[in-house]
């Protein structure tokens, strides 16, 4: 089975739901909203993010909390296990929704019957960066240099992940099953510990959003391998796509990540409804927007939660499958 949404219809995953500009701001209980990694990474850009467009909805008593560990399941169990009174929610992934119970064999809380999604907030693709000094001593001017190094070096290549269960993490099980590519996993509790790695040459290689990895990139400090969509992103245009790469057995990848807001599955209709209106009054502003883009994500929400549980049902085969060819199982 190709790893591609296309190839599980597209059309019904739901495309993101444009926002309007004339939401009205919709005022919710909210005082806690949790990140499942360490501060710094891309997830924590767009909580923190949110819980400040989220301010005339809260009062702006919004705390941001992080919370890491566990593959991300630590800051979710906390949310799950939360009071359902609307005070406490948390920003969640695919990995975390839908990945990770493909992933562990056992499990801190039931996806699918303690938690109430609401809203994607952010979407966007993964990239794959390297250190550039060692880059540039390996002779890695390209993503298929990298990988022929590896498996020429079998075991010298260290990947850091954002945590175990991630995508990062399951992009490096598909590189070694598919291409060979003989990488090390060496995971950290979020993306910012791993970067800071891969800043100083501890780590050679990681696959990370782009919110995280472009400002390294500008810099000079990473240089940019490849995107895990099949297209080209217009933030690196340069950058080549999964598509290209057909000799390493990787053109049916199409990885995309995003972000959603999620609740105690007891909290109640009414305040469930309320959130869905606040967060779409805060993605809207044109700060969030405009913050979201220099990171090469794009501000998105759904029509209802009832929407995004169709989506969430609708891309399980497309993890369960990415996990089964990654070869990746977790206790």
């Amino acid at each position: 089975m190709a790893i591609s949404r296309r190839t599980i219809g597209l059309a019904a995953l739901g495309a993101p739901f444009l926002l309007p500009g004339n939401a009205m701001a919709q005022t919710i209980p909210l005082k806690r909203l949790v990140v499942p990694f360490l501060a710094g990474g891309a997830l924590d850009l767009v909580g923190r993010l949110l819980a400040d467009a989220l301010g005339p909805a809260t009062g702006g008593r919004v705390v941001v909390e992080n919370i890491g560990g566990a593959g991300a399941m630590l800051g979710i169990a906390n949310v799950a296990n939360s009071p359902a009174d609307g005070t406490t929610a948390g920003v969640a992934t695919a990995s975390t929704l839908i990945t990770n119970k493909y992933l562990f064999s056992r499990m801190l809380y039931n996806p699918d019957k303690d938690l109430t999604a609401i809203s994607r907030i952010a979407t966007g693709t993964i990239l794959c960066v390297v250190n550039a000094k060692k880059a540039e001593e390996r002779g890695w001017k390209t993503f298929r240099d990298m990988i022929a190094w590896g498996k020429a070096n079998p075991g010298k290549i260290n990947f850091g992940s954002s945590g175990l269960g991630q995508t990062s993490h399951l992009m490096l099980g598909l590189l070694n099953a598919r291409c060979g590519a003989g990488m090390v996993h060496v995971p950290y509790r979020g993306g910012a510990p791993a970067i800071a790695d891969l800043m100083s040459g501890n780590i050679d290689l990681m696959f990370d959003t782009m919110a995280a990895l472009l400002p390294n990139v500008a810099a000079g400090t990473f240089k940019a391998l490849a995107v895990a969509s099949a297209e080209r992103q217009a933030f690196l245009p340069d950058v080549p796509a999964m598509k290209e790469f057909a000799d390493l057995k990787l053109a049916d990848i199409d990885m995309q990540t995003w972000f959603a807001i999620v609740v105690p599955a007891a909290t109640p209709e009414a305040i469930v409804a309320d959130y869905h209106k606040a967060i779409i009054a805060a993605v809207a502003t044109p700060r969030y927007g405009e913050r979201m883009t220099p990171a090469g994500l794009m501000a998105v929400t759904d029509p209802s939660p009832a929407a995004l549980k169709e989506t969430i049902r609708s891309e399980n085969p497309f993890w369960e499958e990415l996990v089964r060819v990654s070869g990746t199982k977790l206790d």
